[in-house]
């Protein structure tokens, strides 16, 4: 391996390889095929989750007549507060003691529709981790509901796909990943008032963020019941995944400004997450597409994940991929002939279910792998036709290696790889960083594969 580097980072590296020789020895050769092969315990996964649970999950969901935020709050079996009680004890009793299940409340005062001070609840079920913690990796879906009327509290609101199906997802996923171990945390978070102006998600965001929790990757699934556009249209093999590329923010911080200088628009975090998600989601669901899509989110609508997004967190929302819009938002009526409303009876189970393995398979190969790479850097001190990198070491005690994988400018998915070994610097001969993007893996001796991270450049 020949690295043309100023001759400081030629003496730095000569030492990391040096000391790198040694535990080679002692580690797994992990080889591409233990890289794309399925997992078992992933495959163990994604084949417990039950189309049947979910639709029941959805149903017990609508049989709160409303789960509108300022709905009734006392009552057992009407309202907002019987539905975030259920969840609760449902994730308390299928966690059988792996998931901490918690309330996390606040009140928001009166705003944008919020017409009274108003106590907002999440329900958040948290799996640690057993060697990495404090690396989390958050799901969630919605729990509240609303009719035509954003402001009626009233009114019979099912929100049976909006979002009773995300949150059918959520609940499915840390009922069956509880009896399983992870490397990294997962949090399953089913939020309340996404309807009024994502008040539950902003909240716990904001905690995270002045908790300063490295939270690796968020998911948000908001309307992912249905299969069926508003012309019979069946779509049951695809569900959009939005990843945001370079944020609209008035002042870019200087990394943003380095991706844009570098053309690496669609290198930010959110996309590199949303690539694995992909990868790996359709590896474990066959048939079926993840549909990455270059956008926040739909226009005028907007999801759980925009908070994560704000503080900075990589953070992706799944969503089914013909939207009935007679079916969301709508009081429940028949009209022309048409039945409006957001009723159970327009949501597939078994499409749903199929998301929800999507997920379940990405969330699991994330908490299992390794940590994204740290301080990567491309060497632009010369002229050159090959494309040398420099990384940080990871710090798992599994660690077997690395994966450069790169793409033609054109491409938004990985196009080659090649695995590096134990070290922390690598070129790759006859590829040019003016023709490719980039990206340094972390791989465990399973053979789980770390989110891919952009290297800036270096001298």
């Amino acid at each position: 391996m020949t690295l043309r580097l100023p001759i400081p980072s030629v003496l730095l590296l000569s030492g990391l390889l040096a000391a790198t020789c040694d535990a080679d020895a002692q580690t797994k050769v992990v080889q591409e095929a233990d890289i794309t092969a399925k997992k078992p315990q992933i495959e163990q996964i994604v084949n417990e989750i039950s189309a049947s649970r979910i639709d029941a999950y959805i149903r017990k969901l609508v049989s709160f007549q409303t789960r509108h935020t300022m709905s009734d709050a006392t009552s057992d079996t009407v309202g907002i507060g019987a539905a975030r009680r259920w969840i609760k004890q449902e994730l308390e009793r299928c966690g059988a003691g792996k998931l901490d299940v918690q309330f996390d409340s606040h009140i928001a005062p009166v705003g944008r529709r919020i017409s009274r001070p108003t106590e907002i609840v999440n329900v958040v079920a948290t799996l640690k981790g057993h060697t990495d913690s404090d690396r989390y990796y958050v799901v969630s879906g919605h729990y509240d509901s609303r009719a035509t009327d954003v402001m009626d509290a009233t009114s019979l609101a099912p929100g049976a796909n909006d979002d009773a199906s995300g949150t059918a997802a959520v609940m499915e996923m840390a009922c069956v990943m509880a009896r399983h171990r992870f490397d990294a945390s997962i949090v399953f978070m089913t939020v309340a008032a996404e309807e009024q102006g994502l008040y539950g998600a902003t909240h716990w965001a904001q905690q995270a963020r002045e908790k300063n929790l490295n939270i690796a990757g968020m998911f948000t699934n908001d309307i992912i019941g249905s299969s069926r556009s508003e012309h019979g249209e069946i779509d049951n093999k695809t569900v959009r995944l939005f990843a945001e590329g370079v944020p609209a923010l008035k002042e870019l911080p200087e990394q943003t400004r380095t991706l844009i200088a570098t053309g690496g628009e669609s290198d930010s975090l959110s996309r590199q997450l949303a690539r694995q998600v992909k990868e790996i989601g359709e590896r474990y669901v066959p048939g079926f597409t993840v549909s990455i899509v270059h956008r926040r989110d739909r226009y005028l609508r907007g999801g759980d994940h925009i908070p994560f997004l704000e503080r900075g967190y990589a953070a992706l929302r799944f969503t089914e991929p013909n939207e009935d819009f007679n079916h969301q938002h709508q009081d429940v009526r028949v009209e022309n002939g048409v039945q409006m409303g957001d009723l159970p009876e327009f949501v597939d189970p078994d499409y749903t279910a199929n998301v929800t393995r999507i997920n379940a398979a990405a969330l699991a190969s994330l908490a299992l792998a390794p940590a994204a790479p740290s301080g990567v850097r491309v060497n632009t001190a010369q002229l050159e036709n090959d494309t040398s990198i420099i990384w940080n070491t990871n710090k798992e005690p599994d660690l077997a290696g690395y994966r450069i994988v790169w793409r033609e400018t054109t491409s938004s998915v990985w196009q080659g790889s090649i695995l590096t070994g134990k070290v922390n610097a690598y070129t790759v001969k006859g590829k040019s960083k003016d023709n490719y993007f980039f990206g340094v893996q972390a791989i465990d001796q399973d053979g789980n594969v770390s989110v891919a991270t952009y290297p800036l450049p270096g001298k």
